[in-house]
């Protein structure tokens, strides 16, 4: 059990079971903006269409059962469509956000060889030359 504990503690592992459950977390709050906010104004605003609603039917149902139809439920498709860009561009600003480049350490060049050297240093990692 100590090697298993060790191996959280000192890997990544750890970090990716927590970023995979705020994943999961994020997913289905993602899907309800989707489904729950997003969507109905659109759907009112092309005239009260529900988009989970929106299907070819190629067989329909036989007797009113609903689970012997045949279709090709396009409307859903969008959603999770909508739901994966929005999911994709919030990891994108958040990527962004988080992983900003270092800034660039000031440099000089060395007077003799010409080596571009850290602007506090005293001698030249190249040459070994006093700056």
């Amino acid at each position: 059990m100590s090697g298993f504990k060790t191996f959280l503690l000192t890997t990544n592992a750890l970090a990716l079971a927590v970023g995979v459950i705020i994943g999961v977390a994020m997913g289905n709050v993602v899907n309800s903006l989707v489904n729950d906010i997003i969507m109905p104004p659109i759907g009112y605003a092309l005239g009260n269409v529900d988009f989970s609603q929106l299907k070819i039917v190629l067989k329909a149902a036989v007797g009113g059962d609903v689970k012997t139809e045949v279709a090709i439920r396009y409307g859903t498709f969008l959603n999770f469509v909508i739901t994966f860009v929005i999911v994709a561009l919030v990891v994108y600003i958040i990527t962004r956000i988080m992983l900003r480049p270092a800034p660039v350490a000031p440099v000089k060049n060395c007077p003799f060889c010409k080596e571009s050297v850290p602007a506090d240093a005293t001698k030249c990692r190249a040459c070994a030359s006093a700056i």
